[in-house]
């Protein structure tokens, strides 16, 4: 056990955490250079595009250090982004030790924050590491400077790298023998494994990525998930070298994986324990819970034959997905769909795309919303993600929406710029914290609804992309909550109603209706677009009728002759409205989601 060492790569988006891991895989030729693509890690053609990590990916590294020794070296990768937060803590419990990853010109970020006070939490040993030192808008003793002030670590021993040009790489490794603690763990004990990640494949089943914190586990042991009391038998055991590399035994203090026949990712979740049946431990280990999403959306397809094929393709999403969450969905205007619950917008996002690329579909989102607590007078509460479900106003005592704190650190030229979009989403300022002479970290507390719609864009641009966000659940507070309908020549489209703020709700059915009559076709009637609150309409748009000029044919003559063929085409145009159906295309409801910009 004293020749391994687990440690974690963490940081801000884009400060270079996927480059410096292929440069780490590159130095220990754990790849032959034949097989090497850059974000060797990043498994999906969306990560490699947009450069962000989804899916935490975990290596075994060889490393022979300068006293001669070789050494285990497990670096167990972790996404990005803040949607993703609880899967880097879990990864981070697998560690001893991490590198935090800091960009020589941008400096420490919301993010670098956030994920130090997490590894801190895990009491794991912390190296700082200033990358990207080759930029020429590198500013290395201003970066020292805050990871003095802003962190509380020691700068001197910060280790100076670019993972672009593979500088400072060997410091890193070295540091991670001499500097990070070897792990602990008895291999007589009872089997305790932290289950920090799994993924699906199409022969083996599901493949479970464990850390053993003691005891051991070897093929033909019988297995439990602490969780759900779920029962397998271990097929394989062995490492991650970039592809599989099976062992005969996994023992205290290694990083690897089990193959037990397992046939949905749903049984295995991150977070849980894994003992054994006949010899359990006693207790699992601590911080499990179960990822809950916070942001839904419903998906249809654009033609109503691709309901079955969406249907598969979420079945195969969510084997490799398990935080995804849906159920059957219908809407009178786009058919049948489904129902999605996402751990945020970036989540959204990279779902919709890779249904999109991966299995060829052509989908329609509603626009997201977010999980509200409704008390009905009767002492039921609700807890409503869908404009649908939502009851009749006279059965509501109160709603509840949930609440987030935000921290936000912006250079503190763009403090008023800022200041007014979090007051304009009803905002409240907590705190605000010079982190140096001109870096400013401001918490909000703000409603989830109001950042779920575009406010993370409307920080980048404000701030010409140097404002970081970084958030976390509170708690649910009391709001004036109401649906808002359009209606189309008086037909309620459901598809297209949204719970909102009673404040927001005539901004947001105005936006709604001009964009509805730039979208819809001009037809032989006139067509209404309304935004309504129930009985009360709120806003409106008129979509004027092709007019043909049914007196072309009367040269001079009397008037009454004019008049008459007028009288007969109102009356023609009037029947035609009654039977009238107006189709609204597909293109209608995606520009009703984006917002004005």
């Amino acid at each position: 056990m004293k020749n391994i060492r687990n440690f974690s790569i963490i940081a801000h988006i884009d400060h270079g955490k996927s480059t410096l891991s292929d440069r780490l895989i590159q130095m220990t030729n754990v790849v032959s250079e034949r097989d090497f693509q850059d974000q060797i890690l990043d498994s999906m053609d969306i990560e490699r595009e947009r450069g962000i990590t989804i899916k935490s990916q975990t290596v075994c590294l060889p490393y022979t250090a300068k006293d001669g020794k070789t050494y285990s070296l497990n670096l167990i990768d972790t996404p990005g982004h803040v949607d993703f937060t609880y899967e880097v803590s879990r990864a981070l419990k697998s560690c001893e030790g991490a590198f935090l990853l800091v960009d020589a010109s941008q400096g420490v970020e919301a993010q670098t924050l956030a994920n130090l006070y997490l590894a801190m939490e895990h009491n794991l040993e912390i190296i700082p590491v200033i990358n990207k030192i080759d930029l020429p808008s590198a500013n290395i003793e201003w970066v020292k400077k805050q990871i003095e002030e802003d962190l509380g670590l020691d700068s001197e021993s910060a280790i100076l790298t670019s993972a672009k040009e593979g500088t400072g790489i060997e410091d890193i490794l070295e540091s991670a023998v001499n500097r990070l603690p070897a792990p602990e763990g008895d291999p007589d004990a009872p089997l305790k494994a932290l289950i920090f990640d799994s993924h699906y494949d199409a022969y083996r089943g599901t493949i479970v990525h464990i850390r053993v914190f003691q005891g051991k586990v070897v093929p033909g042991d019988t297995i439990l998930f602490m969780s759900n009391n779920a029962k397998y038998k271990v097929e394989e055991v062995g490492v991650f070298r970039i592809v599989r590399e099976p062992r005969k035994i996994l023992s205290a203090g290694e990083v690897g994986y089990i193959i037990a026949g397992i046939k949905t990712v749903s049984d295995t979740r991150c977070g849980d324990t894994v003992t054994l049946k006949n010899n359990p431990c006693d207790k699992p280990a601590s911080g499990f819970k179960e990822s809950k999403p916070v942001v839904f959306s419903s998906l249809y397809p654009v033609a109503a034959d691709g309901y079955p094929e969406l249907a598969i393709a979420l079945e195969k999403l969510k084997l490799n997905d398990a935080s995804l969450i849906y159920e059957k969905d219908s809407s009178a205007a786009l058919g049948f769909g489904f129902r999605c619950g996402f751990l945020g917008l970036l989540h959204l996002e990279v779902v919709q795309e890779r249904l999109e690329r991966e299995y060829d579909l052509s989908l329609i989102i509603t626009a997201p919303s977010v999980r509200y607590e409704v008390g009905l007078t009767d002492g039921t509460l609700l807890m409503i993600d869908n404009p649908a479900m939502y009851p009749d106003p006279g059965n509501i005592s109160y709603t509840n929406e949930p609440f987030i704190k935000a921290a936000i650190i912006i250079p503190d030229r763009y403090m008023g710029a800022v200041m007014t979009l979090c007051m304009d989403r009803r905002g409240i300022n907590k705190n605000y914290q010079y982190l140096t002479n001109n870096r400013l970290e401001m918490i909000f507390e703000l409603p989830l609804a109001e950042v779920v719609y575009d406010f993370y864009d409307k920080l980048k641009s404000i701030t010409q992309g140097y404002g970081s966000f970084d958030y976390e659940l509170i708690d649910y507070r009391e709001t004036d909550l109401v649906k808002v309908d359009i209606l189309i020549n008086g037909d309620r489209v459901d598809a297209l109603s949204q719970l909102v703020h009673r404040d927001r709700s005539v901004e947001r059915a105005r936006v709604a209706c001009d964009k509805l009559q730039e979208e819809i076709p001009r037809q032989m009637f006139k067509i209404a677009i309304q935004g309504a609150i129930g009985a009360k309409i709120i806003s409106r748009k008129t979509i004027s009728a092709f007019r043909k000029d049914v007196t072309a044919k009367c040269y001079g003559g009397d008037i009454s002759r004019k008049r008459k063929l007028l009288e007969k085409q109102k009356k023609g145009k009037k029947r035609m409205k009654m039977v009238g159906q107006v189709m609204i295309p597909q293109s209608a409801f995606l520009s009703v989601l984006k917002s004005d910009d």
